[in-house]
């Protein structure tokens, strides 16, 4: 296995930019998640990792080697496809030996390399069928074995669930979690999916429009977001926002006023909060709350309805949630240090 490393790495194609600079080091055995709205660069750079795509600028190394302008067969990379890419003709066990037979492996290699493989993602009773005969995630499971089959010195996956329904998509997942932690290997993996950043990465990277916008652990970057749109990007529901002026150190709104940090001068700063991240207040609290949709989840529900005049979503448990419905006025409190300051002009968060 290998890191990977990219120094300034941008991509035009035709007169629109779509990468911009980009710097990253992941590390040798590091699962790095690429993860960003649609349009955002990320299955761009994924290519250009692969040799799919060569940058106008910049540079890729893979174990410490020089990998810039080189083929995608010379990278000694495998990528995974949300489309499968398998071979319609050949069976499972041919689909696994396809890339060691062009590699020239002997028989007794690709034959120890695909039981090792069969039997880690439990393809071995599948290994005579073709993919026709197989569900989609048999099929993403045997994109996977073809990787892994390899021994590659970095893995690229590129939406590997989308094609997926959820619960297939969930255990696919898991079972993507478990092969990298058995394996211990190089992984990119770019996904526009939430869940998927939140589970999977070992470190996240947000893109926007081409740029990093921020690079951390999962609970890192979701818990102290460095900018207004990673905030609102991860998340689910999104960050609720409410633009507030400051005044004797309260930001205030319409039904809201809640107590900035000393070091935030005003006038005015956006407010993030998330929906989990109030509770019911015992008397007057720091937002009136009117619902107009309740979503129950069970012992939880998400209510959606609006702070002043802005929209907010909060979510509720035991018997507010229960009792809540449209039309219900609740007073809520921000848990303490939970409350996110966002600059009005650059969206940079401010402490």
């Amino acid at each position: 296995m290998a890191g990977l490393t990219l120094r300034n790495v941008k991509k035009v194609l035709g007169k629109t930019p779509i990468l911009h600079g980009i710097d990253l080091d992941v590390r040798d055995g590091e699962l790095v998640v690429l993860v960003g709205p649609s349009g955002c660069g990320k299955s761009t750079l994924l290519r250009t990792i692969a040799g799919l795509e060569v940058p106008d600028e910049g540079e890729i190394r893979i174990a410490d080697r020089d990998v810039t302008h080189l083929p995608p067969r010379e990278r000694d990379v495998s990528m995974v496809f949300q489309s499968y890419a398998l071979y319609p003709h050949l069976t499972v066990r041919d689909n696994l030996a396809f890339g060691l037979k062009l590699r020239g492996a002997s028989a007794q290699t690709i034959e120890e390399r695909i039981g090792e493989v069969s039997s880690m993602l439990e393809l071995t009773p599948l290994l005579e069928r073709f993919p026709r005969q197989l569900s989609g995630g048999q099929r993403q499971r045997v994109a996977m074995g073809r990787a892994v089959a390899r021994h590659p010195a970095l893995f690229l996956f590129d939406e590997p669930l989308s094609n997926l329904d959820a619960a297939l998509r969930a255990e696919v997942r898991v079972e993507i979690k478990r092969l990298h932690d058995r394996l211990h290997a190089t992984t990119i993996y770019v996904t526009h999916d939430q869940v998927e950043a939140m589970t999977l990465a070992d470190r996240l990277v947000v893109l926007r429009a081409g740029r990093v916008e921020q690079i951390g652990a999962p609970l890192e970057v979701y818990e102290k977001p460095r900018t207004l749109f990673v905030a609102g990007f991860l998340g689910s529901p999104a960050m609720n926002f409410i633009p507030a002026s400051i005044d004797s150190g309260i930001a205030r709104a319409k039904d809201f006023a809640v107590h900035v940090p000393a070091s935030i001068g005003g006038p005015t700063v956006t407010v993030g909060v998330r929906s989990e991240d109030v509770v019911v207040a015992e008397s007057d609290g720091q937002l009136r709350f009117v619902v107009d949709v309740v979503e129950r989840l069970g012992f939880d529900c998400h209510a959606y309805g609006k702070v002043g005049d802005v929209s907010f979503v909060a979510r509720l448990n035991g018997e507010v949630a229960r009792t809540a419905m449209r039309g219900t006025v609740i007073a809520l409190n921000v848990r303490d240090g939970k409350a996110h300051f966002f600059d009005v002009q650059s969206g940079d968060a401010v402490q």
